[in-house]
């Protein structure tokens, strides 16, 4: 069964990590590769990835990108949604401390932003407008 726009927004502002897809070069399928994300029920949503990355190369073909969430417990439940990229930015300390803060225990969040800082090059932040949703419970199949 479909999910209601409360339910799927507030499934996408849990902490899942998605499976981020966009469209590839001629001869090849999509990129898709497991990615961090940024999300608040209403808002936009926001990844952080590296300035000289091949997804940052295939977003700006393509302009677009969409996001797929799922888990099996306690409930087979997903959420996909797909938009417009409507802006990118370099990524301050302070978004890769709130997407790290969103996905890695309180003691080690710093540990994390320290290496990622030293480690991940020039990274930026790719905002996308959610503009199409898919979404099922399937229930506890």
């Amino acid at each position: 069964m479909a999910l209601s726009r409360e339910e799927r927004e507030q499934f996408l502002a849990e902490p899942h990590v998605a499976a981020f897809a966009v469209a590839g070069m001629a001869g090849r399928a999509p990129l898709t590769v497991p990615i961090w994300y940024q999300y608040a029920p209403g808002g936009n949503i926001w990844i952080m990835t590296g300035r000289d990355s091949r997804k940052t190369e295939l977003l700006g073909a393509a302009g677009r990108f969409s996001l797929m969430v799922d888990r099996v417990e306690p409930t087979i439940r997903y959420v996909s949604v797909e938009g417009p990229v409507i802006g990118t930015t370099s990524a301050t300390v302070e978004e890769l401390r709130e997407l790290a803060a969103r996905y890695l225990p309180a003691d080690k969040v710093d540990g994390y932003v320290d290496f990622a800082a030293k480690n991940h090059g020039e990274q930026v932040v790719i905002r996308m407008r959610p503009e199409r949703w898919v979404s099922s419970d399937l229930g506890s199949v």
